[in-house]
């Protein structure tokens, strides 16, 4: 089987000790990797990986220039980048045509890290720049064991988003909201042709019938394969699609498939 994780992260060598162990020990949660690209890279060879969405994320608006240079510049043999656009920067617009013009994949955004809710007005600038170039737009979705408050990234929230946008393709993380899937059952599968769910670090959070049942109903067309590498190891993620009665054409189309065509579509 062929894999393309579509859900990754990792940081700059300067960065990665500082990043991951604040995270670890605010979460609990023991990382897959050390958080460096050479990290990434190897798990993904131990685990068969050919291919890796890296999603970046500003948490301050003077970071977003910075990272997605680097982002540009770390993509090839097998890595993919998104870029990032803090809500708050005077010029995110601007970033997000930039992005474009970097050749970057989509934009990644994390409601809970950058303070906004996904169908905020002030949003919607930039998703109109992203609908015309072309980006699609990557959601943190649901409860985030690294932060604090509110959620805000809920499946109301991706639903009027969608609505408002049909033409902007829309990844909503975490098969749409870690511990809101009754109401991502409810609300989002099925329903949005422009809405794409990714498995992201959810093995270690939801049932497998619970799991299928979303997957049925969403199709497994607009399934993508994702770990949150280094928040989980994809071989968990793995395991958890091959558990489901699902046929090998689906499995391939989850695993690797999704994620071509939605890259082949920009």
């Amino acid at each position: 089987m062929r894999y393309f994780d579509f859900h990754t992260h990792a940081f700059t060598d300067q960065l990665a000790e500082r990043a991951v162990s604040g995270l670890s020990d605010t979460s609990g949660i023991v990382p897959a990797t050390n958080g460096t690209l050479k990290g990434l890279r190897d798990k993904m060879k131990e685990n068969g990986i050919e291919r890796a969405m890296l999603l970046p994320i500003a948490t301050k608006p003077s970071q977003q220039h910075t990272i997605n240079n680097w982002a540009a510049e770390i993509m090839g043999d097998g890595l993919f980048c998104c870029g990032t656009v803090h809500p708050d920067a005077e010029d995110a617009v601007d970033e997000t045509e930039r992005i474009s013009s970097l050749g970057l994949c989509g934009v990644k955004f994390h409601s809970e890290y950058q303070f906004f809710a996904p169908d905020d007005e002030k949003m919607f600038p930039i998703y109109e720049k992203m609908a015309e170039k072309g980006l699609f737009a990557v959601f943190h979705a649901g409860w985030d064991p690294y932060a604090k408050g509110d959620i805000l990234a809920v499946p109301e929230s991706f639903a009027a988003v969608a609505e408002k946008f049909p033409e902007l393709r829309i990844v909503a993380a975490h098969m749409g909201g870690i511990h809101l899937w009754d109401k991502v059952e409810e609300l989002l599968a099925g329903k949005y042709r422009n809405l794409w769910f990714d498995t992201g670090v959810v093995a270690r959070f939801i049932g497998d019938d619970q799991l299928l049942r979303i997957i049925r109903k969403h199709g497994t067309d607009r399934i993508l394969f994702g770990s949150d590498c280094p928040w989980d190891d994809p071989a968990h993620e793995i395991a958890m699609v091959n558990r489901l009665p699902l046929s090998e054409d689906e499995r391939e189309a989850i695993f690797f498939r999704n994620a071509e065509d939605l890259i082949a579509t920009k």
